[in-house]
C-alpha cells in the first residue's frame, strides 16, 4: 500500500474528468483575482490506490496576505450591492454547479475517497444552498419595534461583517465551503477559505467555478478567495484581525485551540468539531427500519463523517437479534468495499495511512480491554487504504474508548435496561453533534426531544444519525463547538446587528420617561 508517485492519474485517460474542471498535473493553489502562489508544492493523492494525482502549489504566508488585503479591497464593492443581486451571483454559482456536477463528483471520489453517488449528492448539497441563499437575499429579515418614546422609531438593523476565514476539513471538502460562502455572500461578506491539505484539487476546481460566475459579471474575484496551505496558513488566517468571523470545521481538540485564538482578539468563531454520535433502539422499534438506516449511518462514507454513528445503545430485548442481523448486513457490503468511482461500490477506502493506522490502532486497544470483534477488524489487503466496517460488543458505556471518537467504519454496541438509560449514555460523552432514536412510541419521541431528552444540535427519530437537509441549522453542542451553518437563522452569523433609534420629533425625550436638567 505504498505511495507511488511515479506517474500521475491526471495523465491517465480513465481520469479525463479532471481535465474538464481545468485542472492539470501542476496547480496553482491560491487566488486572489489572479493565480498566483509561492508556497511549497503540494503532491494530492488517491485514497482508493495510493497513487499521486497531481500537485498543487501552496500559499506563503505572504500570499496569505495579498488573499486578505484583497478580499477586503473586494469587500467595498461588494457589500454595496443589493442583497437581491448577491443572491443572483450565487443563483449562478449554483447553475454552474449543475454543469459541472459529474466531474466534480467524480473528483471528491478520487480525492477524498467516498463512493460516486455521495460525492455528486454533496456537490448537490452545495447548490441546494445556493438555492437556500438565493431565497434568503430577498428576505433578509429588519425589525421595527415600538418605541415608548413620541416621535422615535426604533429599528433593528443586519448589517455584513467584512470579510470572513473559512477553513474546512476533508471529508465534505465541497459542502462546508458551500454552506458558508453561499450564505455569507449574500449576507455582503467576502471569503478566504483555507481547506484540507489532502483535498486541494477539489479547492482549486470548485473556487475556478466560482471564479467564472465572477469575472462573468465583473465582480472582484477576491470576493472568494483561496488559499491552500498548511498549519502556518491557518494559524496565520485565525489570528488575522480582518477576518471577523472564522469558520473552523475539524477535530475538537484543534476546534478549541482555534476557538481560544479568536476570543483573544474578540473575533467571532463558527466551529463544527467533533461528534460521538449514537442511535437509541427502544424495545418498540422498527427493527428493519432501524437495520437499513443503521448500515449507512455506521459504515457509509467509511465512517468518515462527522455523523456518522459510533454507538448503537440496544435494548435488552432487542439487543441480541439487533447484533445478529448486523452482522448480516454488514456482511451483505463486504464485497462491494472497493474503488469509490466504481458503481457497484457501496463504501470507499479511509482518507489517509494515519486513518488506516487509526483504525488498526482503536481495533487493537477494543481488544486489549475486553471488546469482542463481532464483525470486521481487519485492513483489506489491496491497494490503497480500505478496511472492514467494524462491530465491537463487550465494552462498557463509560470506557474511555466507547467515549472517544474515532473516525472509521467502527461502532460499539451497549446493551441498555430502558430509554432513561439509553438517553443518559447518550449524552454523557463530550460531544454533542447528532443522535437518534428508534421507536413507534409517541410519548417516547417527546422525551427524546425534550428538555430531559437528548442533548445535541441534531435529535432525529427513525432516520439514521447523518444525512442533514439544507434547510435546518446544522451543527452540535458542548465539545462539537456550538456552532450552526447552513439553514435556519444560521445567516446571523455572518452578519452585525444594530439597534437604530431615530428621532424625529425634533425634542430629545429619555427613554424611562428619565427627567435630566431643566426640560
Amino acid at each position: 500500500m505504498a505511495r507511488n508517485a511515479s506517474s500521475y492519474l491526471i495523465e491517465d485517460p480513465k481520469y479525463s474528468f479532471l481535465k474538464d474542471l481545468g485542472l492539470d498535473k501542476k496547480n496553482v493553489g491560491v487566488f486572489n483575482g489572479k493565480w498566483e502562489a509561492n508556497g511549497p508544492m503540494i503532491q494530492t493523492f488517491s485514497p482508493a490506490n495510493g497513487k499521486v494525482i497531481a500537485e498543487v502549489q501552496a500559499a506563503s504566508v505572504a500570499d496569505y496576505e495579498s488573499c486578505a488585503k484583497a478580499a477586503q479591497d473586494a469587500w467595498h464593492e461588494w457589500a454595496e450591492m443589493p442583497a437581491p443581486a448577491r443572491g443572483e451571483i450565487v443563483r449562478q454559482i449554483g447553475d454552474a454547479l449543475r454543469e459541472k456536477l459529474q466531474p466534480l463528483g467524480q473528483l471528491v471520489s478520487l480525492e477524498m475517497g467516498k463512493i460516486l453517488p455521495e460525492a455528486i449528492g454533496e456537490v448537490v448539497e452545495y447548490i441546494h444552498v445556493c438555492d437556500l441563499a438565493l431565497g434568503l437575499s430577498r428576505s433578509l429579515p429588519g425589525t421595527i419595534f415600538p418605541s415608548e418614546r413620541p416621535g422615535h422609531v426604533l429599528i433593528e438593523k443586519w448589517n455584513p461583517l467584512g470579510a470572513i476565514g473559512i477553513i474546512t476539513a476533508f471529508n465534505f471538502p465541497v459542502a462546508v465551503f458551500g454552506w458558508n460562502s453561499a450564505i455569507a455572500m449574500v449576507c455582503g461578506d467576502v471569503s478566504v477559505w483555507k481547506p484540507s491539505e489532502t483535498t486541494p484539487l477539489i479547492s482549486v476546481a470548485v473556487t475556478k467555478i466560482v471564479e467564472s460566475v465572477l469575472v462573468k459579471n465583473n465582480i472582484p474575484g477576491a470576493v472568494a478567495a483561496l488559499c491552500v496551505g498548511g498549519k502556518d496558513i491557518g494559524q496565520t488566517l485565525v489570528k488575522d484581525h480582518r477576518m471577523k468571523l472564522v469558520s473552523f470545521t475539524g477535530s475538537t481538540a484543534v476546534g478549541q485551540e482555534v476557538g481560544v485564538e479568536v476570543q483573544r482578539r474578540f473575533g467571532r468563531h463558527l466551529l463544527e468539531l467533533g461528534g460521538n454520535n449514537a442511535i437509541i433502539v427502544n424495545e418498540d422499534a422498527n427493527l428493519q427500519l432501524l437495520l437499513n438506516a443503521a448500515l449507512f449511518a455506521c459504515a457509509g462514507t467509511a465512517g468518515q463523517r462527522c455523523t456518522t454513528t459510533r454507538r448503537l445503545l440496544i435494548h435488552k430485548k432487542v439487543y441480541s437479534e439487533v447484533v445478529s442481523k448486523l452482522k448480516k448486513a454488514y456482511a451483505s457490503v463486504l464485497s462491494r468495499i472497493g474503488d469509490p468511482l466504481e458503481s457497484e461500490s457501496l463504501i470507499g477506502p479511509l482518507h489517509t495511512p494515519a486513518a488506516l493506522q487509526a483504525y488498526k490502532d482503536t481495533v487493537a486497544a477494543a481488544v486489549k480491554q475486553g471488546g469482542t470483534i463481532e464483525f470486521g477488524g481487519k485492513v483489506i489487503e489491496r491497494e490503497g487504504y480500505f478496511v472492514e466496517p467494524t462491530i465491537i460488543t463487550g465494552l462498557p458505556h463509560d470506557s474511555p474508548l466507547v467515549k472517544t471518537e474515532c473516525f472509521a467504519p467502527i461502532v460499539y454496541c451497549i446493551e441498555i435496561p430502558d430509554l432513561e438509560t439509553g438517553i443518559q449514555y447518550n449524552n454523557e460523552v463530550e460531544q454533542g453533534l447528532s443522535s437518534s432514536l428508534f421507536t413507534e412510541n409517541m410519548g417516547n419521541v417527546f422525551k427524546w426531544i425534550g428538555p430531559h431528552g437528548s442533548d445535541c444540535g441534531i435529535v432525529n427519530v427513525n432516520i439514521p444519525t447523518n444525512g442533514a437537509e439544507v434547510g435546518g441549522a446544522f451543527g452540535g453542542e458542548k465539545a462539537t463547538g456550538g456552532g450552526r451553518e447552513c439553514g435556519s437563522d444560521s445567516w446571523k452569523n455572518y452578519m452585525r446587528r444594530s439597534t437604530v433609534t431615530i428621532n424625529y420629533s425634533g425634542t430629545i425625550k429619555l427613554a424611562q420617561n428619565i427627567k435630566f436638567g431643566d426640560d
